[in-house]
């Protein structure tokens, strides 16, 4: 984590430097929007760190392999495509429970297709997008997504994981 935390700290040193140089209070506002935006966020992120470290200690290690470790299989990868396209909430929710699946032992394949699973299919995205685009294109797009989070899932397991499914 100390890389990319070095590194978006860069990005942002020069794009304040450019605000800086652009002149008027461009940085100032840009830092601004940056604290409201914090603000924001950081109730959520707060519960889905406390969300993820609970979910590390309350479930037991031996249920963890079991149903989605890497022995765990296709059921383990469909286990975690399904309970990815199921969860609520953008990447500040979403990926901390990936990391804290990945901290108690589900397999790399249940992560990928977790992470596949909830930004391709994204259930509680479903109401609004059947509003908005109308329920042709929102099937349409469903169906066609249908086998990337379980594929996802495959492909690491098998490029990445310790055992075949």
């Amino acid at each position: 984590m100390l890389i990319p935390t070095i590194i978006m700290g860069l990005i942002a040193a020069v794009l304040v430097a450019m605000g800086y140089h652009k002149g008027g209070d461009t940085h100032i506002e840009g830092m601004k929007i940056a604290f409201q935006m914090t603000w924001t966020i950081l109730p959520m992120l707060i519960f889905a760190f406390i969300i993820a470290g609970m979910i590390q200690k309350l479930i037991p290690p031996d249920s963890v392999a079991r149903w989605v470790g890497e022995e765990s299989g296709l059921r383990g990868i469909l286990i975690g495509s399904v309970a990815g396209g199921l969860a609520p909430g953008g990447p500040y929710v979403s990926l901390p429970v990936a990391a804290a699946f990945m901290g108690s032992g589900a397999g790399i394949g249940t992560v990928v297709a977790f992470i596949t699973g909830w930004s391709v299919w994204a259930v509680a995205r479903l109401p609004m997008e059947f509003g908005i685009l109308g329920w042709r294109l929102t099937v349409a797009r469903i169906v066609s997504t249908l086998v990337f989070p379980p594929l996802a899932g495959l492909i690491a397991h098998v490029l990445f994981g310790t055992k075949s499914p």
